[in-house]
């Protein structure tokens, strides 16, 4: 009984919030979130607190490496791409075991263990434990990715495109809240927000055991095929025909390409932008304020890429690949030729905030709905992949600013946006015939 009072509490909450932005911002469209069932929404709500959580601590590792542990640009840029590195092999190994497991045991159980590295890392400043530590999180979280994405588009298959949409930006909103308050945290004390972030790790992973089991024991009643069922009952009934899924190589393989390539320009703004700021005596809350702009952006600018998504330019998915792919560039190009001044960091970040908000839900979306009860897999190999580039973007970055600065940073980052472009478009061109993959109900894949 407790536990469905506080998942009333977080729905209200959310909601609460979420008005409150609509009186802020009349034009905002919310119509989409009372459509979603209230599980639906307990859960974003949920997702949300723990997503400003994890902001807290994700935006400042490069000052955290350089101004606290007295490493270099280069090693906070290696330390992230050992996070990533251990995340790819997470993501590869959570997407392959969600049937074997079940969803529950998976992502509750690497957020505890998440959580618990964070809460190390706050308690010591020791440099070659806070790689170990931040290298198992890469995995914990790795892990647990694919299995919630799969859960969602599974649990609610007929709301999956609304529900990503929505769980993106109330994301990025708390992300936008998180990086405002983590600038705050970090001014008293740096590893102060590696422990707040730890400890809404915990509340999450322990929010999200209850709820799946209790998810799970409904769906029993109702829907034996549901993905909250029991850890036996999904591994009899799905195995994975691996080489099978593999040689389907139009499915996923440019599409996630491109989200490596998109990932490796992304992470310009946490291992360039930040340095060169800091150099040029802008402090950490004007860093943080940035992504206070791109979770502003994100709420605001729904009803920007809903009409982008009616119009024909926009209006199926592998388009708007390519729109969020012609967003990024711009913003890509403007930062590298305009980067003198704060205020055209800004608006670069704004340019490169519509190209991530037509892309992250499409991604979901097109795996969810073409590849059904593979979509674990396929959303495992693919964040595998975005990871690979959020796992060479650091350490590119990193290297470059140290040896050339920031205009070889933003060069390299608008080239990595072109090959991203390029790559949604060959995707766009192979996937031209449907080629209908099943409706995400659990079943045995062909062999």
């Amino acid at each position: 009984m407790g536990s469905r009072f506080a998942l009333l509490r977080l729905r209200r909450n959310l909601v609460n919030i979420l008005l409150g932005i609509k009186k802020l911002f009349p034009s905002l469209d919310l119509s989409s979130l009372r459509k979603l069932p209230r599980d639906a929404i307990s859960f974003l709500a949920a997702s949300f607190a723990n997503s400003v959580g994890m902001a807290i601590m994700w935006p400042l590792t490069t000052f955290y490496v350089h101004n606290v542990l007295g490493q270099s640009y280069g090693d906070a840029g290696m330390v992230v791409f050992f996070q990533s590195l251990f995340s790819v092999f997470g993501q590869l190994v959570g997407g392959q075991l969600y049937y074997r497991v079940g969803p529950k045991n998976m992502i509750a159980g690497s957020f505890v263990i998440a959580s618990l590295l964070l809460l190390l890392i706050a308690a010591t400043d020791s440099w070659p434990l806070y790689i170990v530590c931040l290298s198992l999180f890469g995995f914990a979280n790795g892990v647990a990715m694919p299995a919630m994405n799969a859960y969602v588009g599974f649990r609610w298959k007929e709301h999956r495109r609304e529900l990503y949409n929505v769980m993106y930006v109330c994301n990025n909103f708390g992300v936008s809240v998180g990086a405002a308050v983590g600038g705050l945290v970090a001014a008293v004390s740096f590893s102060l927000t590696y422990a707040l972030t730890g400890g809404t790790l915990l509340l999450f992973a322990i929010f999200l055991f209850v709820f799946i089991r209790g998810a799970g024991r409904a769906d029993s009643a109702e829907n034996e095929s549901t993905a909250a069922a029991s850890t036996a009952t999904l591994a009899d009934k799905h195995t994975y025909n691996r080489r099978a899924l593999l040689r389907n190589v139009n499915l996923y393989l440019y599409l996630s390409l491109g989200s490596m390539f998109y990932w490796i320009t992304f992470q310009q703004w946490s291992t360039g932008v930040a340095p060169y700021m800091e150099e040029n005596g802008l402090g950490m809350d004007l860093y943080s304020l940035l992504w206070t702009v791109n979770g502003i952006v994100i709420v605001i600018g729904q009803p920007i890429t809903s009409w982008l998504k009616r119009r024909r330019l926009g209006n199926t998915i592998s388009k708007q690949m390519l729109v969020s792919s012609l967003f990024t560039l711009l913003g890509c190009l403007f930062i590298f030729a305009f980067h003198a001044h704060y205020v055209y960091l800004v608006i670069g970040m704004i340019l490169a905030t519509f190209g991530e908000m037509l892309l992250l839900p499409a991604i979901l979306t097109y795996l969810s709905e073409r590849t059904g009860a593979n979509a674990p897999f396929y959303m495992g190999l693919n964040g595998g992949l975005s990871n690979v580039g959020r796992m060479l973007g650091p350490l590119m970055f990193g290297h470059a600013f140290d040896l050339w600065g920031v205009n070889a940073v933003f060069l390299l980052g608008t080239i990595s946006a072109l090959i991203a472009l390029l790559l949604f478009y060959t995707h766009r061109h192979v996937n031209r015939k449907p080629q209908p993959q099943g409706d995400g109900t659990l079943r045995p894949a062909a062999r």
